[in-house]
């Protein structure tokens, strides 16, 4: 079975465009990346957790914020990996400065024994609609398109 993720494509309105909230994985293998490993905050939950709440949890866990409102349902999305991420576009304003996120931890450098903690992401930003497009990962852009077709 496919593994599942749940995340929010958090939106805002300025001056009649839209922008679109999107995080930067931490951890030294992205650190120099940019275009194309941007996300929506996203991640896996285990068949007993309702998706919606999956998205919530996640968001929280990424960013430090809370989020709640008028949730859009997104259609899925399969990335490459095979990996089906439900979303919900929600309208917010949080600011990218104020973002704390969660850690992970890994074996770094590579083969060395020695275990480091990273942020699992980094820094936030919003961005206008062609950006984000280049900013996100590619299997996520479709989230993007779609949210905007039902404007």
């Amino acid at each position: 079975m496919a593994k599942k993720s749940a995340g929010i494509l958090l939106y805002r309105k300025i001056n009649r465009q839209f922008e679109f909230f999107l995080v930067h994985p931490g951890g030294p293998y992205f650190k120099n990346k940019d275009l194309g490993v941007w996300s929506i905050p996203k991640g896996e939950y285990p068949e007993d957790e309702e998706p919606l709440a999956a998205a919530k949890r996640e968001f929280f866990e990424e960013t430090g914020q809370h989020v709640d409102g008028d949730f859009i349902l997104l259609a899925p999305v399969t990335l490459k990996s095979g990996k089906i991420v439900h979303a919900w576009a929600l309208e917010g304003d949080i600011d990218p400065a104020k973002i704390t996120s969660n850690l992970f931890e890994m074996e770094w450098p590579p083969k060395s024994g020695k275990m480091k903690s990273f942020p699992e992401i980094d820094r936030a930003d919003w961005f206008d609609a062609d950006e984000a497009k280049i900013k996100i990962n590619g299997g996520q852009a479709s989230l993007i398109d779609y949210f905007l077709a039902k404007q």
